[in-house]
Formats: structure tokens, sequence, C-alpha cells
């Protein structure tokens, strides 16, 4: 039976399955910071209105932590919902740790705990929507000169194109939009087989082979030169 001690109509979505179908854009904490939350502290949990009048169907928000029981936060909510009529700033709460997506350690005396690194990939990338969807390996890829990026972007061009096998990108050519501009780390979301040649130089691409069951390497000079190079 479970523990979760919620207002009426309100529920907790459990990251658990989101983190494990996409391990390189949705992190939860490491368990070193879990097991290192004391009173005073804050867990952030994602809820989700299921009745009446809401603005949206689920907010992150904070919990402060009164007490820790068996892997179970007990607190009160830290946060005032934006769009949710049924849970309030300061109702009483009790989560599962499994539940917590993010931690907060407020107090000097209780820091946050240091844990390994984890790398991330937010550089964008360009990919065909074949590969995001699942329908497609990575078949090709290649490294160029980075050109698709925009002044004030938060995260630059990393140079990196991917490309699905011929027959689903052929499916795909009627499509207003088969590829889509986005974070390298949802590309390897949706295929990771290529991971080892994340960092690899601009000027070089990568043909899969079914039979090696790895990728050919090709130096491609051509690939140094930018587009915007041309046009100067």
């Amino acid at each position: 039976m479970s523990r979760i001690s919620l207002p009426d109509g309100i529920a907790l979505d459990d990251p658990r399955p989101i983190a494990a179908s996409a391990p390189y854009t949705y992190f939860l904490p490491h368990p070193d910071e879990l097991a290192a939350l004391k009173p005073g502290d804050g867990v952030k949990a994602v809820f989700r209105q299921l009745e009446g009048a809401h603005t949206y169907d689920a907010e992150r928000m904070w919990v402060g932590v009164e007490r820790i029981e068996d892997g179970w936060v007990h607190g009160s909510l830290d946060n005032e919902p934006v769009g949710m009529d049924k849970l309030t700033l300061g109702d009483p709460v009790v989560l599962p740790l499994t539940h917590v997506i993010s931690t907060h350690f407020p107090n000097d005396e209780n820091p946050r705990p240091s844990t390994p690194a984890v790398r991330e990939y937010w550089d964008r990338c360009m990919v065909d929507i074949c590969v995001l969807e699942g329908r497609s390996h990575v078949d090709y890829l290649y490294r160029q000169v980075p050109d698709m990026g925009q002044e004030g972007d938060k995260y630059p061009d990393s140079g990196w194109r991917f490309r699905g096998t011929d027959e689903a990108v052929e499916a795909d050519s009627n499509k207003e939009n088969p590829f889509e501009y986005i974070a390298i780390g949802k590309v390897l979301n949706a295929d990771d087989r290529w991971l080892h040649l994340v960092d690899e130089e601009p000027g070089v691409a990568f043909q899969w082979d079914p039979d090696a069951q790895d990728y050919i390497r090709y130096d491609r000079p051509a690939l140094l030169v930018s587009d915007l190079d041309d046009d100067q």
C-alpha cells in the first residue's frame, strides 16, 4: 500500500521511467544527495492535479523536509502553485525519495555532498527525425564546422549532423520538417551507439557497418570549410 500522502485530487509523477528513457537529458539526484538530506533541506517533485480547475497538468514544486523515515520524506509544500487549486503553500506532504527530482541544501551545517560529475550534452546538432522517433539508428554521422548557431544562443552548434538509413530518410522526404536542430543528448537518448565518437573534431564522418557492428571512419577535409566562409 502506498504511503504517499497528498491533498485529495493531487498525485505525484514517478520520474524513474522518464530518467530511464532519457538518460542523457533527464537527471535524478545522486543517491549520496538523497542520503544526506536532513530537516531544513528541500526536495523537488512533480505534482499533478487530477480533478478540478487547473491551468497546468503538472508543476515541479519544492517540499521543505521535516523528517525522513525509511526512505519517505515528511514535509510541507514550499511553493505556491501557479495553476492548481487543490494544493496550497504549506500543505503537508509525504513522498518517497524515489520520486525526488532535485535537492536543495540551504544550510551551511549540512552542505551538498560531493558526487561524481555527470557529463551533459546540451550543445546543438542536426538530426533526421526518423532517428529521434526510433524508426532508424544513426546510420551516418559527420562533424562539420558549426554554422547553425545564432547570437544569444544558450547552447552552441556542435557541428554534428546525424542521418538515418536511406530508407527511413526517403520515407520522410515529403514531411515538412524531416529533421530537427536539437540537443545532442536527445539524439543519444534515441541511439547512443556512437557515443564514443562525440569528441571527434570537425572534418570526420562515420558510416555504420552492420557486419562489424561499428562505425567506419572517413576523413572529410571539406567539412572544415563553412558555408559562411564561401559567402565571404
